[in-house]
């Protein structure tokens, strides 16, 4: 069976949460807006979900919409509220190393004239607050980060940025929780934010299921019109199997954190210990802020890509980077933000570990990626020393 090392791209669907899917995908199938018991049957099992994560995130049932993933969250937060806004500002601050839903967003929002500022970043891949603060003006509606980069799993100085933020009541956060959600501790009664987009399966729930909290008083215009759901927040027959799952999923994530961050750091640095032993191998990312599950690495003198399709074939499943840019000739916009030159950053492995990882699991592919890389690195010095030699005798 293969090791699977990639659950920062997804996770496998908690049998808890296909336990509580099922009778709504067979017996309780009835339309949650429809008024007969079919129908009152499927909206009391949408109403639980709300509450559930709700719950989960220290916030009320009232501010959660369910969406079809974080992309649409993210889309919804971002377009949604700056358009609410756009009688007081158009002015939209972010970060270069946001998911792609945030970034081609807020590009999307500069071709009807909003004002983007994309901040840069340290070497660890953070936000300056005070840089941030700095470029705010009086037009500024919106910012939005994300709390856990989904690369190399940095964690944003998230309260230092809002202290900054607050000082200017008009304009509205959105955080990006997609990869931290189940990860890292998010209160929302403590926390100071308008807009947090999640999405199921990166936290044990199916894909096709996302949440958007919108703290109540937050104006934001509905991006999928229609009927009168979720709160004429988002329309269209809502997927409640997929909501009662990722409500699921967060509620035992949420109650397990402590115990499943301190696992899979340990794992994770067991793993970091075994890989940055040999020569040209760097971590990426914060050493210490940073996502308890999720190493990512830099490998001299190799192409990522590459190595990540020899370990597939070897048994091992992890990847380059984030599943959304799988196919991209570009090297990570992420790394290069961060100020990896392009010939390194194309040597990127991230390797993420889940509930599921097991200790004998960190160990094999230790010793896969070690193979792996001499071999590479052996094939790649064969193939230069035979240009050379065929120059030479040219």
């Amino acid at each position: 069976m293969a090791i699977y090392l990639d659950h920062a791209a997804t996770t496998p669907l908690r049998a808890e949460a296909l336990e509580a899917m099922l009778p709504y995908l067979t017996e309780h199938f009835g339309n949650p807006s429809s008024p007969h018991g079919e129908g009152r049957r499927a909206r009391a099992g949408l109403d639980e979900a709300h509450e559930q994560v709700a719950a989960a995130l220290g916030a009320d049932h009232r501010e959660i919409v369910f969406t079809s993933g974080g992309t649409e969250s993210i889309n919804l937060a971002l377009k949604g509220a700056a358009w609410a806004a756009k009688p007081y500002g158009h002015h939209i601050i972010t970060t270069a190393v946001e998911h792609q839903a945030t970034l081609n967003a807020v590009h999307h929002l500069e071709k009807f004239g909003f004002e983007v500022t994309v901040l840069p970043v340290d070497r660890y891949g953070r936000v300056d607050p005070d840089e941030l603060a700095g470029a705010i003006t009086d037009r500024t509606t919106l910012v939005s980060l994300a709390l856990a980069n989904n690369e190399v799993g940095t964690l944003q100085p998230l309260d230092a940025v809002v202290e900054r933020i607050r000082h200017h009541r008009r304009i509205l956060i959105h955080v990006d929780a997609v990869q931290a959600a189940g990860a890292v501790a998010i209160d929302l009664g403590a926390l100071d934010v308008d807009l947090v987009s999640l999405s199921a399966h990166k936290f044990g729930g199916p894909k096709g299921v996302g949440a958007l909290f919108i703290r109540r008083g937050t104006t934001l215009l509905a991006q999928v019109h229609g009927g009168t759901q979720e709160r004429y927040r988002r329309a269209g027959t809502e997927n409640v199997a997929g909501a009662v799952g990722a409500a699921v999923a967060l509620r035992l994530a949420t109650a397990e954190r402590v115990e499943t961050a301190r696992r899979a750091r340990r794992l994770r640095e067991r793993l970091r210990e075994g890989l940055t032993a040999m020569p040209g191998i760097e971590l990426t990312g914060h050493p210490m802020e940073r996502l308890p599950g999720l190493l990512s690495i830099i490998v001299r003198d190799a192409d990522g890509a590459a190595l990540q399709m020899a370990l597939d074939l070897d048994g091992l499943a992890c990847s380059t980077g984030s599943a959304c840019t799988t196919g991209s000739t570009e090297p990570s916009h992420v790394l290069t933000a961060m100020g990896y030159p392009e010939d390194e950053a194309r040597g990127a492995l991230r390797l993420s570990v889940g509930r599921s990882t097991t200790e004998a699991e960190i160990l094999a592919a230790t010793d896969l990626i070690r193979i792996a890389v001499e071999r590479h690195r052996a094939a790649a010095t064969a193939l230069t020393s035979g240009v050379l030699s065929v120059e030479m005798s040219a």
